[in-house]
């Protein structure tokens, strides 16, 4: 049985693997039998080589956004968790906040990113606050989500056994919401390095973002597609460590 299911895991792995690659084979070469220019298209292979050349500025832009992303990841899943308690603990706040939170997602990133960098400057700060802005939402809302869904009789039998709000939040809905809240910080993991880039895009001095408006500038299209790979990449690592974490977290639980 073990092998079987190692064996179909394997399959699932290599079909998307195989047709990444097969679209990969097409693109070289369309590009090289239709001499597209490269500040049109660059092929794979140019933007291979871009990375060999050009990899310790690509590392050096990387980290900047990576602080951001990780500051910013971090703030929003304690704000998250600070604001899901409490609306737990006093109802009235949650009625109070969760229709304005709503109406703030439905302000596209790109407009509050300007604003943000006019009040609060081309440094790292702005670029946090983009992306606390987008992520919080989603973490916030799948927490209160999973603890909302809870089983009545479960909170009767704590009811029962005379468990007061807090060891009825520790040992019963905090543990019982981990599942919707690691989907929701999953999400935002996606999100976070999209604001971080977007908020670079708008003003700043280093980060993937600053990089690609200037490669874009100079037409130097191979290297916009090194930026857009390495912000994809970090993106499924950050999947993967929650997921990881997930699994930790649930097994403990």
């Amino acid at each position: 049985m073990k092998n079987s299911k190692i064996i179909n895991r394997v399959k699932d792995a290599l079909y998307p693997i195989l047709t990444f690659l097969a679209l990969l084979v097409i693109w070289q070469v369309s590009v090289s039998k239709m001499n597209v220019p490269s500040y049109i298209l660059p092929s794979p292979l140019d933007i291979v080589e871009e990375f060999k050349t050009d990899w310790p500025v690509l590392l050096m832009h990387s980290k900047v956004t990576l602080t951001e992303t990780i500051l910013g990841l971090s703030i929003s899943v304690v704000i998250a968790l600070l604001i899901g308690t409490l609306m737990d603990f006093i109802p009235i706040v949650k009625r109070c906040l969760y229709p304005i939170m709503y109406i703030t997602q439905m302000i596209p990133t790109i407009t509050i990113a300007p604003l943000l960098v006019i009040w609060f400057g081309f440094g790292i700060k702005s670029k946090v606050l983009c992306v606390i802005l987008t992520c919080f939402f989603p973490i916030l809302i799948n927490l209160t989500d999973g603890i909302d869904s809870i089983d009545r009789d479960y909170l009767n039998l704590f009811k029962i056994m005379k468990a007061n709000k807090i060891k009825t939040f520790i040992h019963l809905k905090f543990p019982m919401s981990l599942d919707k809240f690691f989907t929701g910080l999953k999400i935002s993991s996606t999100y976070a390095f999209v604001a971080a880039t977007v908020a670079e895009w708008l003003g700043g001095t280093a980060g993937l973002g600053v990089y690609m408006v200037r490669a874009k500038s100079s037409y130097a299209l191979d290297k916009v597609f090194a930026c857009t790979i390495l912000v994809v990449a970090f993106s499924l690592i950050f999947v993967a460590i929650i997921a990881l974490l997930k699994k930790v977290f649930l097994k403990k639980y």
